[in-house]
């Protein structure tokens, strides 16, 4: 199928649309220098696909995912999440809807080294409205038999799954993760991003996932790809592929 541009009308506009950014511009100032991370994005997410946003290192993709879960804010465009206009949220209101509607996956997982899989995902069990059992979003991502072991006694897969889990146990309608697998190994990342799909495809999670590995865009709905702070193009995939079909 041929690469589509930004306009809303891929298949995955018969979707509700969860978020929607328009002429986004992330600026930062270095001396005298003005350097720019994003340029004018405009750019849909929609309701229960899996995305990945592709592109090489300084394309933007992680100041992009950073706005769109209310960790940054730009410089100029507007930004909604569902009926939320985030670009008109203060520090508490943009707290809030962290805490209230996004899971965050990082590349380094975060964990406190002196609690085990299962302390580490309850601390978020504990400020969430109706959160998953602890050993429910372990379950989610096959650690069943891992979770009373402390990040020490775990593999830097499992370390990562445990970080799925804690970010997934909220009940999150978004999922943000940047470079997820870019710390591990071809087969460790594989169970990572089937631990991902699983949660996209049971939970309906819309997920959104960053990444210079363009094998990775094979398991995707949409493609969207970023180069020098811009949308450069957005493919729809007509077939997906399972993670562990990944040729890579």
């Amino acid at each position: 199928m041929p690469d589509q541009k930004t306009n809303g009308s891929t298949p995955a506009a018969q979707h509700a649309v969860v978020f929607e950014a328009r002429d986004i511009t992330k600026k930062y100032q270095m001396g005298e220098v003005e350097v720019f991370a994003l340029r004018g994005v405009d750019m849909e997410l929609f309701d229960g696909e899996f995305v990945v946003l592709l592109g090489p290192s300084g394309s933007g993709k992680s100041t992009l995912l950073n706005i769109l879960g209310g960790l940054d804010v730009p410089s100029s465009g507007r930004v909604r999440y569902l009926d939320h206009e985030l670009t008109a949220y203060d520090d508490a209101a943009l707290t809030h809807y962290r805490r209230e509607h996004v899971g965050f996956v990082f590349q380094f997982y975060n964990l406190i080294p002196s609690l085990t899989a299962r302390e580490n995902v309850a601390l978020i069990t504990e400020i969430a409205r109706e959160p998953m059992r602890p050993e429910e979003a372990l379950a989610l991502v096959d650690l069943t038999d891992r979770q009373d072991h402390f990040p020490a006694q775990l593999s830097g897969g499992e370390q990562q799954r445990v970080a799925i889990a804690r970010a997934v146990a909220k009940r999150p309608d978004v999922l943000l993760c940047d470079e997820p697998t870019g710390a591990l190994d071809v087969n460790t990342g594989v169970v990572v991003l089937e631990a991902l799909q699983r949660v996209n495809t049971e939970l309906g999670t819309t997920t959104a996932v960053i990444t210079h590995n363009a094998v990775i865009a094979d398991m995707a709905d949409r493609v969207i790809s970023l180069f020098d702070g811009r949308v450069a193009k957005v493919h729809q995939n007509s077939t997906k592929l399972a993670a562990s079909d990944l040729k890579w």
